[in-house]
């Protein structure tokens, strides 16, 4: 009898533990396009275009394979655009014994998934995703009795255990970390390389008609659309970023400059996330690249870092923290969102220039999003649900598992530190030191307070005052807080008159 094989729009992995077993003979495939997947936040028209397009390419090297595949296409006069309903329309055509699917990797889709076999009437066998280098059990392990959670000390073991930039019991080089040497500002002359992009075939140019058909006020443009569907154009990826961008990637990895948005980073996480590469894979390719002297040590471990760390770390998070994480608000932020995230409308220019590449190109690199958009989203107070929905709609590589925590628990301090050990807020100083953005910006960076000035330097002192009570006894944010005691009462109060008036025409310009 039948076995239905669900694949996931982010499940494009030949090695998926749904398809371990496949009986060509009687096994079918089903993936969907389902435009409710598609709107639950308006996603990128890049993003959308990159999943479908990666799904259909996806769908021919299985049938290449001699795989049946019932592909639900988007425009399916028959497509009911609901998930579940669209399950059950593959039931009703093959009439299965069971349907097997590899667990989602969000927590809204699990629970659908869950609650299958009672609804349709179906055995549903959810196997684990096995494409981590860390098991649910296996940060459950790691978390279990700690008062704190803290990803370097996640990170070291996930190095030990998968023997990753280790020399036997030590590791390479004699630190674990090598952050203190990856954040330079770019030299005014360097210049970045020029980054491996591609031309859409004719299976994405169809894709990206459709979605300028059925998803045309979505947030975004398609003119620069760049981004590999394929595994093979994901290994070509791989292989660039490892000939073109790592050797550089740690010393300018915390580095912004105008008009470009690539610089040397490795613009891998959208492949990584939907299963085109495997995380062992690229990290084994980065180590590689160390071994033989093409790159050198801080770049290899900060970018290792990010995928055996960061990457592993906020999935983790997630997954032992939802659903309650989602509406975690520590700070009491209760700002709408402004509508400049949308349209990049600002007279700040560090906010423009991140918020127009990221509508030109579904991507912004982890220090605009983190101290530029985000530092902006904590100092203004918005409503964290509201700051997270926008990254995960901004973001070609925005999926739930790995956005979220890096929205609540990193950019807006919403957990109040169960995920990172204080608030990334910030004054213009350091977006003046680590980019070029500051000049010609209609805001002066050196002046505090006045029409002027930076809104970045009074808003960041007007958020410590603010939230005193919450965060003065934060060890990490003693240095600012010692500072604060020093200050008069009419200068705190200069600082908060700044910091409104802003704020008031922040919110005269809303949408």
């Amino acid at each position: 009898m039948t076995v239905l094989r669900l694949i996931l729009g982010d499940q494009l992995s030949p090695d998926l533990s749904a398809l371990t077993g496949l009986d060509p003979r009687n096994d079918i495939v089903v993936m969907m396009e389902v435009r409710e997947e598609s709107t639950t936040v308006p996603h990128h028209k890049q993003k959308i275009v990159l999943v479908l397009s990666a799904m259909r390419h996806f769908a021919e090297a299985l049938r290449g394979r001699g795989v049946r595949v019932d592909y639900v296409l988007l425009d399916d006069p028959d497509n009911t655009g609901a998930f579940t309903t669209e399950v059950a329309r593959a039931i009703a055509r093959h009439d299965p014994r069971r349907i097997v699917v590899t667990e989602p990797s969000e927590w809204r889709v699990r629970t659908h998934i869950e609650g299958w076999a009672s609804v349709l009437g179906i055995a549903v066998e959810i196997r684990a995703d096995d494409r981590y280098f860390a098991s649910h059990d296996r940060f459950s392990l790691w978390a279990r009795g700690r008062r704190s959670w803290r990803m370097e000390h996640f990170y070291r073991e996930m190095r030990r255990e998968h023997n990753l930039l280790m020399d036997g019991a030590v590791p390479a080089g004699g630190e674990w970390n090598y952050d203190h040497a990856n954040r330079k500002s770019l030299p005014a002359r360097t210049i970045p390389p020029a980054r491996l992009r591609f031309p859409p075939d004719p299976t994405t140019r169809a894709v990206m008609a459709l979605v300028e058909q059925h998803f045309p006020d979505h947030f975004g443009t398609l003119d620069e659309f760049g981004w590999p569907v394929t595994r093979a154009d994901a290994l070509r990826a791989l292989d660039h970023f490892i000939a073109q961008g790592l050797s550089e990637f740690g010393d300018y990895q915390d580095a912004m400059k105008i008009g470009a948005p690539f610089l040397y980073h490795s613009l891998l996480a959208p492949t990584l996330n939907l299963g085109l590469l495997g995380p062992a894979e690229v990290c084994r390719a980065a180590e590689a690249a160390w071994r033989s002297g093409a790159a050198p040590l801080n770049a290899v471990e900060g970018f290792i870092r990010q995928v055996l760390g960061w990457r592993e770390y906020v999935r983790g998070v997630y997954w032992s923290l939802m659903p309650d994480y989602a509406a975690m608000n520590a700070l009491q932020a209760s700002r709408r969102l402004p509508s400049l995230y949308w349209t990049g409308r600002t007279d700040l220019r560090c906010l423009r220039e991140a918020i127009d590449g990221t509508i030109r190109y579904a991507y912004s690199h982890h220090i605009q999003r983190l101290m530029v958009t985000g530092n902006f989203a904590l100092l203004v107070g918005v409503t964290p649900h509201e700051i997270e929905r926008w990254y995960l709609a901004a973001y070609a590589d925005a999926f739930e598992w790995a956005e979220m925590p890096n929205t609540l628990g990193m950019a807006v301090f919403a957990d109040g530190g169960r995920m990172a050990s204080k608030p990334y807020a910030a004054s213009g100083a350091y977006i003046d030191r680590m980019s070029d953005f500051c000049a010609g910006c209609r805001y002066d960076v050196k002046q505090k307070s006045g029409p002027d000035a930076c809104p970045f330097n009074y808003l960041y002192w007007a958020f410590l005052i603010r939230q005193k009570d919450r965060l003065s006894d934060n060890p990490r944010m003693a240095m600012p807080y010692r500072t604060l005691a020093g200050w008069s009462p009419d200068r705190a109060a200069l600082v908060l008159a700044d910091a409104d008036a802003f704020l008031d025409q922040l919110d005269d310009h809303k949408d």
